[in-house]
């Protein structure tokens, strides 16, 4: 994906806890379309939070090469990162005290933020307004977060990070706190955010519910970049494979296809078809073919980021 909005390539993020050292991303690579919306999705620990921490410009990773809107974050100095995320990204945590300012009213929260782009006050009074309409919170302009229920402080996070007009919304379990429908109702509006001002998304997730949202979700295993679906047909799933030709198969695929620990590999017209073999080699009786086809998925289409008149 030669024009993607966020590149990153073989990307390795090592901590240092207690004296030993944690490799919390091992080679991933990911890339990410001008106006998708991708949801990553693994298990606990395997990088998904550290990869949007890098996104956000909040940690940088030890080795390989992250782009993001034409910035090489592994080489931005402290004031250039400084600015990177005044500017490109904006990011909305599932811990609301990670979000909003308990001090200060829904209104308050967004005008502090889009004071750091330098507007003048009537600019941030003018934005701050139309962001609150955007998510349905102008009539509780002057509330207090600890005065609105999960959802309504869900809903104003969003408007905060959209505070400096980002090209890039990333979002950290953003429903992991609320019920499914209100869940529903903040995904809704996060289409609509997307749609009205031309927002790329990267969101983290556990729940497939929330993924199914998503354009594309990309599943990340130890680490690294394992398989990615595509919200088309219901069954396309692009598979990752790394350097070494190695690509892993999901347990729900395995299990349809009666795959097991051995499976027999066979060149066709336009892919490769891999079938399922007993332990004598001979290939599984009544199970069928997985199919890995060598085709490319149709572009995403770019938007261009909305301006201001």
């Amino acid at each position: 994906m030669s024009d993607a909005l966020i590149h990153a390539h073989n990307l390795v993020k090592i901590y240092q806890v207690a004296g030993l050292e944690v490799v919390a991303l091992q080679g991933l690579d990911l890339s990410v379309a001008q106006g998708e919306v991708v949801a990553l999705v693994g298990p606990s620990g395997a990088g998904k939070s550290t990869l949007l921490a890098a996104l956000a410009g909040l940690e940088r990773p030890s080795a390989g090469s992250l782009t993001v809107a034409g910035n090489n974050v592994l080489t931005l100095d402290q004031a250039a990162l400084a600015r990177y995320r005044r500017e490109v990204v904006g990011v909305v945590w599932q811990q609301t005290s990670r979000n909003l300012l308990t001090y200060l009213t829904a209104r308050e929260n967004i005008e502090l933020l889009a004071q750091l782009n330098g507007s003048s006050l009537s600019e941030r009074r003018a934005w701050a307004s139309e962001l609150l309409a955007a998510v349905g919170m102008q009539e509780l302009a002057g509330r207090r977060p600890t005065t609105l229920s999960g959802g309504q402080q869900q809903r104003v996070a969003l408007a905060c990070a959209l505070a400096n007009q980002p090209q890039i919304l990333l979002a950290d379990e953003p429903t992991g706190e609320v019920d499914w429908p209100t869940a529903e109702q903040i995904l809704a509006l996060l289409q609509t955010l997307r749609q009205r001002y031309g927002l790329t998304v990267v969101l983290v997730t556990h729940d497939p519910r929330v993924a199914a949202h998503a354009d594309r979700v990309v599943a990340i295993r130890d680490g690294r970049t394992s398989t990615e679906s595509v919200q088309v047909t219901g069954r396309e799933e692009l598979l990752v494979v790394d350097r070494v030709g190695r690509l892993q198969l999901g347990a729900e695929q395995r299990a349809q296809a009666g795959i097991g620990g051995r499976v027999r590999a066979e060149l066709i017209e336009g892919g490769l078809l891999i079938r399922p073999v007993g332990d004598d080699g001979a290939p599984a009786p009544g199970v069928p073919a997985t199919e890995v086809l060598a085709e490319d998925a149709p572009p995403t289409p770019r938007r261009r980021w909305w301006q201001r008149r």
